[in-house]
């Protein structure tokens, strides 16, 4: 549960509200659209905060701007009480610990066998893992496979799980792994080549057609709202050992090395799959746009590449 707002009776002349979950930035706006008509029509307001599990310094700094406003704050935690009455950096690191308490709790709770933590735990991250895996795997139907094996894997490795980092990040690298243990699983079915979406030499040694320049990243076009689906559908057709070097280097932020030992491959393969990675999604993004060239490049045969583009295409 994120937040949860009630007002036990609408009738009254004081707008009394109890307030469960996390107050955090992402969910500041719906405390503040439910205050604000009261608040507006001279109401006086008064907030239950008995139910806060948890409070950012966004959720704060909103208790603090309600309060100012004539809101009335009751039933408050130890924590809230502290973190409400500390400064801006006093705020910050209650927020923090806070922040750590929970994880420490949720972790006690899941190695008890905690139903309900597991649950909870579910809930939060499947959407994260969902979009983790399919960029890798590149349908929903596997990415949806790859979430369920990588719960369970969590599930009976939980007594082995250190806490030396967070749990959603230790259950996002178990995301990943999974899903590319279901790429090594499918690797016998042929996959395309993709020799006709890379730069193309003529006899001289020339660029036979408009060399589609080297991104920073695929995450500089995720950025982009409006290239986003058009981006991940273009991920999705890259051939596997392709998109899964650009997912984990460009999009997942594994470094060069990080890379390398996962897939079990050198840093040099790593680095020419990458680069012939980007090259492939920056023509697959142009066919998709119409760009002018983008089409002639695909078409080109391979009689015209050189002796480097070749001896890339091994890698």
């Amino acid at each position: 549960m994120m937040l949860k707002i009630t007002r036990p009776d609408a009738s009254n002349d004081v707008a009394t509200f109890h307030v469960e979950g996390r107050l955090t930035r992402e969910t500041t706006a719906e405390l503040r659209a439910a205050c604000g008509d009261p608040l507006d029509g001279g109401q006086p307001v008064v907030l239950h905060l008995g139910g806060v599990a948890f409070c950012d310094p966004a959720g704060v700094e909103l208790l603090h701007e309600l309060r100012k406003r004539g809101c009335v704050l009751v039933g408050c935690s130890d924590f809230t009480t502290a973190i409400l009455d500390g400064g801006p950096a006093s705020r910050e690191r209650l927020a923090t610990r806070g922040s750590n308490d929970e994880e420490g709790a949720l972790l006690r709770a899941l190695r008890a066998g905690d139903a309900s933590a597991f649950e909870h735990l579910v809930r939060r991250q499947t959407s994260h893992l969902f979009a983790a895996a399919r960029r890798i795997v590149g349908n929903d139907e596997d990415a949806r496979d790859v979430v369920q094996e990588a719960f369970v894997s969590a599930y009976r490795s939980l007594d082995r799980f250190g806490g030396d980092s967070r749990i959603s990040t230790w259950l996002h690298r178990i995301a990943v792994n999974a899903a590319l243990m279901k790429l090594r699983s499918r690797r016998r079915r042929p996959e395309e080549p993709i020799e006709h979406l890379l730069p193309c030499f003529d006899e001289n040694g020339a660029w036979a057609a408009g060399m589609a320049s080297v991104t920073s990243g695929a995450e500089t076009h995720v950025a982009s709202n409006e290239t986003r689906d058009l981006v991940r559908r273009c991920i999705a057709r890259l051939p596997d050992r392709y998109r899964e070097v650009l997912v984990l280097r460009d999009i997942e932020d594994f470094d060069t090395s990080e890379v390398a030992d996962t897939l079990g491959i050198t840093a040099n393969a790593v680095k020419i799959r990458l680069h012939r990675a980007r090259q492939a999604l920056r023509t697959l993004i142009e066919e998709e746009r119409g760009v002018p060239g983008a089409v002639a490049r695909a078409t080109l045969t391979d009689r015209a590449r050189s002796t480097p583009a070749r001896e890339a295409a091994t890698a």
